[in-house]
């Protein structure tokens, strides 16, 4: 038998039961108790979301509490110890840890998508010297929009996966990018012969030498990082997203404006790589 709450409503001494699914219910079951025929009915007011769930995730389970968080299943301490961040993300998006042959292939064409356009790279070196990394980051993933005009296919499984593949490997480099500017030290091209992480550090810190070799513990370090916070669930991006994209609008401006929205978290776009943005 379903689960029910029974509310009385004592202005009018009516009863009702609402039913109750995964310890919740749902806010538009109380416009159901009225006072009279003609008005809205009930509504729930929680204005800082203290108590309200935005979705059901397939993906994510937290419990701060108790400090329990697992990805499809699979205990976050486990993922840090035994994946990498993109051997996550895969867990993430298709819900099962990949094969080595499918780890290989999707590695491979992520990476193939980190260099970035000449012309973005002109755009951002427009900036002024003291202009705000998150700032020049925002800006940058808007005008990504201009490049890739078929991210507007937003009912194409297959332009989907592509924008998918490009904003997690152009991110880091986006990122590193607004951190050099900063510091007034020209970009460094991507070494795809490195890790995802190691990729990002010498773009970071990479200065005269002809390879750079990531130091191994801070590389481990950051993959673990930006592995916990590799998703979102309920945080005020991704309910923004949510958002905007069921008003169907482009890829990239709705990544932008949710960076926008959380901007102070420093974790925009949840793969956790804009921390460096923050080293200046």
């Amino acid at each position: 038998m379903p689960e029910t709450l029974t509310i009385t409503d004592n202005r009018t001494g009516k009863q009702y039961d609402v039913p109750i699914h995964d310890g919740a219910i749902k806010a538009t079951d109380l416009r159901q108790i009225k006072v009279t025929a003609d008005e809205f009915g009930m509504m729930t007011y929680d204005p800082a979301f203290m108590n309200t769930a935005a979705c059901k995730s397939r993906i994510t389970f937290i419990d701060g509490d108790k400090g329990v968080l697992e990805y499809r299943g699979y205990p976050i301490e486990q993922l840090a110890e035994q994946s990498d961040f993109l051997e996550t993300a895969y867990l993430i998006l298709f819900g099962e840890l990949p094969s080595a042959a499918q780890y290989e292939d999707w590695t491979r064409n992520v990476m193939l998508h980190t260099m970035l356009h000449t012309n973005l790279s002109k755009l951002m070196e427009g900036f002024r010297h003291d202009a705000h990394p998150m700032g020049m980051f925002i800006s940058t993933v808007g005008a990504l929009s201009t490049f890739y005009p078929d991210a507007k296919q937003i009912f194409s499984h297959e332009s989907r996966r592509l924008q998918t593949l490009r904003l997690i490997a152009k991110v880091p480099s986006i990122a590193a990018y607004a951190y050099r500017h900063s510091i007034g030290r020209p970009f460094n091209l991507p070494d795809n012969d490195l890790s995802y992480a190691g990729n990002f550090l010498q773009m970071l810190f990479r200065m005269t030498e002809p390879k750079f070799a990531p130091n191994p513990v801070l590389e481990r370090a950051l993959e673990a990082a930006r592995r916990i916070s590799a998703e979102q669930i309920e945080q005020a991006t991704r309910s923004f997203v949510d958002v905007l994209a069921r008003e169907r609008e482009h890829t990239r401006t709705t990544v932008r404006r949710a960076a926008i929205l959380n901007m102070i978290v420093l974790i925009a776009l949840g793969f956790g790589v804009l921390g460096a943005l923050w080293l200046r």
